[in-house]
């Protein structure tokens, strides 16, 4: 038996805020509404695995344990850094080796941490 990722799901404060900047960062939209409490997102026109969003009663601690590692166009990761900048996520850092790999930490509106990488023949494109 192989199991497959379907859905990422994110707790979160306010899914319906969190939902709307990472459909706009992703290209896609709002697949089904459980009353703000639960905000599932289509799938991404570039693929990927299906993002979700749950109110949960705590707030956030600590550094996330999963991320997401999203692929960026060679070339592009800098100007998609600043279109995220702009929906409100935030920098984090700058790291790797620009000759070989490079990537951006950024964090999400409710400080979830993400990063965008580009390279030449990288499997996250």
């Amino acid at each position: 038996m192989a199991l497959s990722i379907g859905m990422v799901t994110v707790d979160c404060a306010d899914p319906a805020a969190l939902s709307g900047f990472w459909s706009a960062a992703l290209d896609t939209t709002v697949l089904q509404n459980y009353d703000d409490a639960f905000i599932m997102l289509a799938p991404p026109p570039k693929g990927g695995p299906l993002l979700a969003f749950q109110l949960v009663p705590e707030p956030r601690s600590g550094k996330n344990r999963l991320h997401l590692d999203l692929g960026a166009p060679v070339g592009g990761r800098q100007a998609e850094v600043e279109r995220l900048v702009r929906l409100g996520a935030t920098v984090l850092g700058e790291r790797g080796d620009p000759a070989t790999f490079a990537w951006t930490t950024l964090a999400d509106p409710e400080g979830n941490e993400f990063c965008i990488g580009e390279h030449e023949g990288s499997t996250i494109q």
